[in-house]
């Protein structure tokens, strides 16, 4: 069910730089030094990217997993998408955990789980965390309960799937 235009956090790539920097000083204020950053594909990408040039963390890994298949519509549970992160990577590591948004928490907790066996110290950082997540982010930029429209995918894909152009309005 997806909720009225009037019902959604918009972010602008505008407000997307402030939050991204903003968040990248509350986890510098904390004290956490991380010596890698772990996005979660696609969305914590962008976040991943800009708490890296922040942090002056250089280390970014990618672990890609499928979870939203449209508004407010997801799979049963988040599935792990090729390639895979080895976890000797990670090893004693202290992980910066980046994502756009923790919704309900899942993606997050499947990442954390991967990694905790391993790894010496891990935190998570969000630009959105929503209430109902059953992960608690460590660094948060705002809270909503509302659907967000991010400036990365606001916007219907130019290509399709299957690698078809789309028509785009005029």
């Amino acid at each position: 069910m997806s909720e009225p235009a009037d019902m959604r956090e918009i972010m602008t790539w505008e407000i997307y730089g402030r939050a991204a920097r903003e968040l990248a000083q509350e986890v510098a204020d904390s004290g956490f030094r991380p010596d890698l950053i772990l996005a979660i594909a696609r969305g914590g990408l962008f976040v991943a990217g800009s708490l890296g040039y922040a942090l002056s963390v250089k280390n970014l890994y990618v672990m890609n997993l499928e979870f939203y298949t449209g508004v407010d519509e997801r799979l049963d549970v988040p599935v792990m998408l090729p390639p895979y992160l080895d976890k000797v990577d990670l090893t004693d590591s202290n992980i910066l955990i980046a994502d756009d948004v923790a919704d309900t928490g899942h993606t997050l907790k499947v990442v954390h789980d991967f990694c905790q066996e391993v790894v010496a110290e891990s935190k998570t950082a969000v630009l959105y965390e929503k209430s109902h997540s059953q992960v608690k982010c460590d660094f948060v930029w705002k809270k909503t309960d509302e659907w967000i429209n991010f400036p990365w995918s606001t916007e219907p894909p130019i290509l399709d799937r299957q690698g078809a152009p789309t028509v785009l309005d005029a």
